[in-house]
């Protein structure tokens, strides 16, 4: 099992943004020297719910910070993105980073819609825009000429420069919540990320997960290797006893 630390980055007024970046930027940094083998970034904008709003040039400072930990989002807001410049960030980032990069993808927020209408969209065809950006993005990977003309996107160029540092292309997480989801991701043989799910729930989800890469035709030890690798998201409080935990998090919670 590998442990990855996961930031929101709430920032409760503009005021302390300031103040809440630099915080994030040390925590994170921080999470590399006492061992986490990775720090996830999330993606929300206009409200300070994540701070820095856009993780990849913060992502792109901390790895000029740190040098073993590996770096993640969970997740990219796809619908809100033109494929190609995110191509391109991610390729660069993946250089400066030294191939340390994790690239987690989802439509966008299921409950925020002012994001989509920040960016002039809806989230009405935000899954649509998903899956055309997302066949856009491993194209420029693959390293070949690119040309595509779907319903959201029409672009031609001849190849990605630069090219991502991993080879064909950094890890590209799918990040489930549906049951069907969690099959889909199986059968597609994708690296699975998931909420915070109940355990009973997670279970099944995950059970789905599996029979959906027995579809998918991959070798045995490729499935093992999916399947033992899904990254899961919990909420972890330590302290000297679980009372002291549950009455310093009832405090900061009220």
């Amino acid at each position: 099992m590998r442990f990855g630390w996961l930031t929101l980055g709430h920032s409760p007024s503009p005021e302390e943004d300031f103040h809440a970046i630099r915080e994030q930027l040390d925590q994170a940094t921080h999470a590399e020297a006492v061992g986490f083998d990775s720090v996830w970034l999330t993606e929300h904008n206009f409200t300070g719910e994540s701070v820095y709003s856009d993780p990849i040039p913060f992502a792109s400072a901390l790895a000029m910070r740190t040098s073993r930990v590996r770096i993640g989002f969970a997740v990219i807001q796809m619908a809100l993105r033109h494929p190609v410049r995110l191509a391109t960030e991610l390729a660069l980032l993946d250089n400066l980073c030294e191939g340390r990069l994790d690239v987690g993808v989802g439509r966008g927020t299921i409950f925020n819609e002012y994001e989509f209408v920040g960016y002039g969209l809806r989230s009405t065809d935000s899954r649509e825009r998903m899956d055309e950006g997302l066949e856009i993005l491993l194209r420029a990977f693959s390293g070949e000429a690119v040309e595509f003309k779907g319903r959201h996107f029409e672009v031609k160029f001849p190849e990605l420069r630069p090219r991502p540092v991993q080879r064909p292309h950094p890890p590209v997480w799918h990040s489930a919540v549906a049951p069907t989801s969690f099959e889909a991701c199986g059968r597609k043989g994708v690296p699975l990320m998931t909420v915070r799910l109940a355990i009973p729930q997670l279970k099944e989800r995950l059970a789905l997960y599996e029979k959906g890469l027995a579809q998918s035709g991959l070798p045995e030890a490729r499935q093992a290797e999916l399947r033992d690798s899904a990254a899961v998201w919990r909420h972890v409080y330590v302290a000297a006893s679980d009372a002291q935990a549950e009455d310093e998090l009832s405090a900061a919670l009220l």
